[in-house]
This record gives structure tokens, sequence and C-alpha cells, in this order.
């Protein structure tokens, strides 16, 4: 059993025991988030797709910890110009355990 979930503007495929890091949310560490944003729900070979969300879906998550990507460095120049620009930048996600599919 499986669900395609969107949360923070993107689409995770969530399977029971997984663990996905997703965009941050607001909340603490152990607490237990449930994401409506269902899309497709897989069951037995049976393929329920939303329009855009299934019905009575849901997704528990819990989240395990917060943290902070690779960092990547975000360099601008133009030829000739003396024009240079040096920023780095490290996108901040959440670290989630699938709990449980309700669909």
């Amino acid at each position: 059993m499986y669900a395609v979930i969107e949360t923070g503007g993107k689409q995770f495929r969530a399977e029971e025991g997984n663990t996905l890091y997703v965009e941050k949310l607001n909340a603490n560490v152990g607490d237990t988030v449930t994401i409506d944003q269902v899309l497709l729900v897989e069951k037995d070979g049976v393929v329920k797709v939303g329009t855009p969300v299934v019905d009575g879906a849901k997704v528990v998550l819990k989240v395990v910890e917060h943290g902070k990507g690779e960092k990547i460095i975000v360099f601008k120049f133009k030829s000739k110009k003396n024009y240079r620009r040096k920023q780095g930048h490290r996108q901040p996600y959440t670290k989630v355990l699938v709990e449980a599919i309700q669909a």
C-alpha cells in the first residue's frame, strides 16, 4: 500500500515505515502530522486517483528531526564588467516517518 502526497509544493511517494525528507514543517520533534493532500492511493492492486485529492484519505507522519541540506553556491558573474556576487544557501528540511495511510 502506498500513497502520493503533496507537501511544500512537492509530491512524495509514501509507504508505511519509510522515511521522507520534506520541506520544513512547523512541528516539534516527536509530533505527528496529518497530511490530507493525498493525490493517489494504491491498495491491493486497486489504484484510486483523486480529482485533485482523494476524499477521506490521510497520511500520518511522525517528525523525526529537522535539519539543513547540503550547501550550494550561487555565483553571479558578468564578463568584462567586474560584477561578481557569491552567496551560499542551505535548504531547511524535516525528516519524517510514515506511520499510517488511511484510505
